[in-house]
C-alpha cells in the first residue's frame, strides 16, 4: 500500500532524513520505532507532502505522492493524527468529527462513520456536544482518532499516539485501535516501544534520520538491544 524509496528530506538547508526506505502492506499495522529526534515525525511530514523529498519516492498504491499537494494526499486516502492532538478547542466533539469528514470520500456517509467512531470510542459518545478543550488529554486523543476516521482512509498515520498520556489511558486507546484491523491499514510513530511492538505486525527503528533496524515485532521485542536502548531491560 505505502512505498517509500531511499528519501532524502530537508527542513530548509538542514538535511534530517537519509536515504529512508521502508513499505507498509495492506491491512497491515507498522511501527516506526525511535527516541525524540529520530527523525518519525519527519517522516510523516514527507508522506503528507508537508516536507517533500529532494531525493527518493513515496509511491500509495501505486501511485507517486512526491510533488502531490497535502490536501490531495489526504484525498486520496491517507489520513494523519497529528502530535500533540489539535483538536479545535472550541468546537463541539460532534463537530470536530464533522471536519474530518471533509474530504469527499468522507462525507457520503458521515453519519454512520461518525456513529462508528463513537462505538469505538464510547467515551465520545457522553461528550459529543461538549468543547473539545474541555475533555481530558486521552480523550482528546480519541477525538484525535476518530476525526482521522472520518475521511474513511485507506492509510491511518499515527504520530505519537501515547504522547502525554497515563499508561492506562494509552492502553484503553489501543485496545480501540486494534478493532480497526481488518478495516484500516495503519502506520503508527510512537516513542512508547512497548506498546508499539505489542500493537503491531513488523517495525522499523530509526536513529539520526536513518533506519538501522527492522523486523517482526515479536522478535524486536524479545531482542536484548531493543531491550536495552528502549525497554529499560
Amino acid at each position: 500500500m505505502l512505498e517509500v524509496s531511499a528519501i532524502d528530506v530537508f527542513r530548509g538547508e538542514t538535511q534530517v532524513l537519509w536515504e529512508v526506505s521502508f513499505d507498509v502492506h495492506l491491512g497491515e499495522r507498522v511501527a516506526i520505532l525511535g527516541s525524540n529526534g529520530a527523525g518519525k515525525s519527519s517522516l510523516l511530514a514527507a508522506i503528507t507532502g508537508v516536507l517533500p523529498p529532494r531525493r527518493g519516492e513515496i509511491r500509495f498504491r501505486g501511485e507517486p505522492l512526491r510533488g502531490m499537494k497535502p490536501h490531495r494526499i489526504i484525498q486520496s486516502g491517507v489520513a494523519l493524527v497529528p502530535e500533540g492532538r489539535r483538536v479545535y478547542r472550541e468546537m463541539t466533539v460532534a463537530e470536530n468529527l464533522e471536519m474530518g469528514a471533509y474530504p469527499k470520500r468522507g462525507r457520503a456517509d458521515m453519519q454512520r462513520t461518525m456513529e462508528h467512531v463513537m462505538h469505538i470510542f464510547p467515551a465520545l459518545e457522553k461528550r459529543r456536544g461538549q468543547a473539545a478543550g474541555t475533555l481530558s488529554g486521552g480523550e482528546q486523543q480519541m477525538l484525535a482518532v476518530g476525526r482521522a476516521l472520518m475521511s474513511r482512509p485507506e492509510l491511518l498515520l499515527i504520530d505519537e499516539l501515547s504522547l502525554g498520556l497515563a499508561p492506562l489511558v494509552t492502553r484503553e486507546i489501543y485496545r480501540a485501535l486494534d478493532r480497526l484491523v481488518e478495516e484500516t491499514t495503519i502506520l503508527l510513530v510512537e516513542q512508547n516501544v512497548e506498546q508499539a511492538l505489542r500493537h503491531s505486525q513488523r517495525a522499523y527503528v530509526m536513529e539520526s534520520g536513518r533506519m538501522v533496524r527492522e523486523g517482526v515485532s515479536a522478535d524486536l521485542m524479545e531482542d536484548d538491544g531493543i531491550r536495552r536502548a528502549y525497554l529499560g531491560m
